[in-house]
């Protein structure tokens, strides 16, 4: 009976009648209608309200202008707070002296980990690892929700092929069918089997919808495609998440079709609720519902209302619904049943997460001791990190290193433990983070000598260097000359044996609002890696990234590159298990690498023109291509090497030809033909060649990671039925068309072998 305790006098009355049961949907109903029945309209608005909490210090909550707001029932949740005292300080004053003592959702940006932060999410994706990315999000749940946390923006699905844009990092690359994977195990991981349970949180998928395509990579802009188009390649992350139970969606800062996805009827409600039969809520992102006036849709009144008509729910910190609402429902602009029902899908949010029954049951504050950033996490995020880089390259097996001689370490990201988190990674611990510095130190302790020189600043530019490196996350600018640091490194690396070189971006150089229009190393990096090259020395670059980069040159020239994105708390410690051989990378690209930023967007899922390159070519006049670099990527989508090699045989069919209601197998043999043990991610695209609507020349239908030690064989099987041939047409039916289809099965989107089956 814990849920009638918090409640006064008058509600216990009026609720007396209720089962006490919150695993009953029923029950959960009949409380709601209860308790609506006594808010006022006001209240029920209220709820509708998440503002920014910022962060207090204990005893300064009740003075604040949201405490008084709280008091009036005029808040549902917070967001931009955290620990156990600060969270349960704001929570008490809603169940202790508001007038009906309804809970606070109490939220946070969990992107890729809690304290202990995993690699982003574009590095968590290259790990193919379902298993292992369900993992971190479950572990992620466990120290947020020890922290008081119930309720996490993420995961971010938007599919992404334009590198320009900075919030690529978050995503999970550019292929539907891995981001669809992907958004079903971080809800998983998140959520659990049970909400209820004080150590799971509340899943919101963002940003609902085709966030990643804005137009020229620039954040918040326009996005315009075809139905088909957002049916067939973009929609599919998202509809996997609410499938997945995802308990909430947060809308989009770009408008689709001429109307912001905020205030966007089709997408949250014919879209969302209709076709998908999503039951939760829906909440703007941050300022939405007031940046649709920049947008030119209307006055503050009039896009609430709008927002509120079109199926949102929440109204995150513009507070244009609290202020509005009531005016437009009295000028007829609104409904009070329109009111009531996004009222009720955040009380039943509530109601899912346990809160009725006790408000303070993510408020333990020796789970918060004993279950955050605790030596098993960091050891678990260290392995994940490992298993997230790429290895691009390593010519004459220059990788793995050896544990003897002088290592020289180079670069303005040597020695940065504030940047191995990445961007979106708000409750980290910066500085305990470990540096590559640190991770080599401690990878051969007096077995080696490792020597240090930062080489250059991360860009010439001294103000854009102020932009890339905001939040705290400072690379200590080195005032002197560039040719004098640089010289300092070549020094230095002349006497060593081999050459680190750890250079790239830095953790907030992507992200939220880091477009760049120039997506290679900056050029005083690069002015560096030259100069470490004239040295004679063999030179590894260890790269960081949060997008892929114009990387043509450094693969030319380079001997061995290791992407290792931004691994998160142990970043360090990974890296050097990965370059001394500890652990064997496996890594595979989620994205692809561009020769030039004039082939973004570039991804491996296009279709033909009328007048394609033939294969192998260059150029060709009148043809599809460019005058100055190939169609080719420097690294194409599910590329990455390792220390070991793998062979494929021709993959074989059990059958030549199927009809809609049977399914067909391919199977094929791998074999690890080096001399290390090593995991290989397996995958499997098909073609339908001739289609109603047109057809991508690759499409990934099923990927399988395995562990082969070495000389070992393995056979790999994967089925195929008519969910897989089947595409969303030109009205917008997902259908399987009788056809010829081509399977690929390889190592990448680019090294496959081929057979074909005929759908009948």
């Amino acid at each position: 009976m814990k849920w009638f305790y918090s409640f006064s006098a008058v509600v216990f009355i009026a609720l007396s009648a209720c089962t006490t049961s919150t695993t009953s949907t029923s029950s959960a109903d009949e409380k709601i209608d209860s308790l609506m029945a006594l808010m006022t309209l006001e209240e029920k608005i209220g709820q509708l309200n998440l503002p920014s909490a910022g962060q207090f210090t204990t005893g300064e909550a009740e003075s604040s202008d949201i405490a008084k707001k709280i008091e009036q029932g005029l808040v549902g949740g917070l967001f931009n707070i955290k620990s156990v005292p600060a969270i349960r300080e704001m929570q008490s004053i809603a169940v202790e002296k508001s007038r009906l003592k309804i809970p606070l959702l109490f939220a946070m940006d969990v992107i890729h980990g809690y304290e202990s932060v995993f690699p982003i999410p574009l590095g968590l994706s290259c790990t193919w690892d379902m298993e292992l990315i369900e993992k971190t999000a479950r572990m992620a749940a466990q120290e947020a929700s020890a922290d008081g946390i119930n309720l996490t923006f993420s995961p971010m699905v938007d599919l992404s092929r334009d590198a320009r844009w900075g919030r690529i990092s978050e995503g999970s690359g550019e292929d539907p069918f891995l981001g669809s994977e992907i958004a079903r195990a971080m809800v998983r991981g998140y959520q659990g089997d049970d909400l209820t349970a004080n150590n799971t949180i509340m899943s919101c998928v963002k940003h609902y919808a085709l966030y990643g395509a804005s137009e020229a990579g620039l954040d918040y802009n326009t996005v315009d495609m075809s139905r088909n188009r957002m049916y067939n390649e973009y929609f599919p992350p998202y509809k996997a998440a609410v499938d997945a139970g995802a308990g909430s969606i947060m809308a989009s800062f770009n408008e689709i079709d001429g109307i912001p996805a905020t205030a966007n009827k089709w997408l949250l409600t014919d879209v969302l609720r209709t076709q998908w039969g999503f039951k939760g809520f829906v909440v703007s992102d941050y300022t939405g519902v007031s940046e649709m006036v920049d947008h030119g849709y209307g006055n503050i009144q009039e896009v609430s209302a709008k927002a509120l008509a079109a199926g949102l729910d929440m109204d995150m910190v513009s507070e244009g619904l609290l202020n509005t609402l009531a005016q437009s429902l009295k000028e007829g602009k609104i409904t009070e049943q329109q009111i009531n029902a996004a009222c009720r899908r955040i009380l039943e949010a509530k109601f899912k997460l346990g809160l009725f029954d006790d408000p303070y049951r993510y408020c333990d504050e020796n789970r918060a001791k004993n279950e955050i950033f605790t030596a098993e996490n960091r050891a678990f995020a260290r392995k994940v990190a490992s298993e997230s880089f790429v290895l691009l390259k390593n010519q004459n097996n220059l990788l793995p290193l050896k544990r003897t001689g002088t290592i020289a370490l180079v670069g303005p990201l040597a020695d940065a433990s504030n940047q191995m988190s990445g961007t979106w990674s708000v409750a980290a611990r910066h500085n305990e983070s470990i540096s590559l510095l640190k991770g080599l130190q401690n990878a051969v302790g007096n077995q080696a000598k490792v020597i240090y020189a930062k080489g250059s600043n991360l860009d010439a530019d001294s103000i854009f260097e102020a932009k890339a490196t905001l939040f705290g996350k400072t690379l200590h600018r080195d005032p002197r000359p560039a040719d004098v640091i640089r010289e300092e490194a070549v020094r230095i690396a002349r006497n060593a044996d081999v050459i680190v070189a750890a250079v790239g971006e830095s953790a907030e150089m992507s992200g939220e609002s880091s477009s760049r229009t120039d997506i290679g190393i900056p050029e005083t990096q690069r002015d560096l890696l030259k100069a470490l090259l004239k040295t004679g020395k063999p030179v590894v670059l260890v790269l960081f990234t949060g997008r892929p980069l114009t990387i043509k040159w450094e693969s030319e020239n380079f001997p061995a590159i290791l992407n290792v994105w931004f691994g998160g708390s142990e970043a360090g410690d990974a890296i050097a298990d990965v370059l001394f051989g500890d652990v064997n990378p496996s890594g595979k690209l989620s994205t692809t690498f561009p020769q030039h930023v004039g082939q973004v967007p570039i991804y491996y899922a296009h279709k033909n023109t009328g007048r394609p390159l033939g294969e192998g070519k260059w150029f060709s006049k009148f043809r599809t291509n460019y005058l100055d670099v190939s169609n080719d990527p420097v690294y194409p989508f599910g590329y990455g090497l390792s220390y070991t090699t793998f062979s494929y045989s021709d993959p074989k069919l059990d059958k030549a030809s199927i009809t809609l209601d049977e399914s067909i197998t391919v199977s094929v043999e791998i074999t690890n033909t080096g001399n290390r043990d090593g995991a290989e991610v397996v995958q499997l695209y098909i073609r339908d060649l001739v289609g109603s609507v047109t057809r991508p020349v690759k499409e990934l239908k099923a990927f399988r990671k395995i562990t082969l030690k070495a000389g070992e064989k393995q056979t790999v099987s994967f089925t195929l039925s008519k969910n897989d041939l089947s595409f969303y047409n030109s009205d917008l039916n997902f259908v399987a068309e009788p056809g010829d289809f081509e399977v690929f099965v390889g190592g990448d989107s680019q090294n496959v072998k081929k057979t074909t089956f005929t759908l009948k």
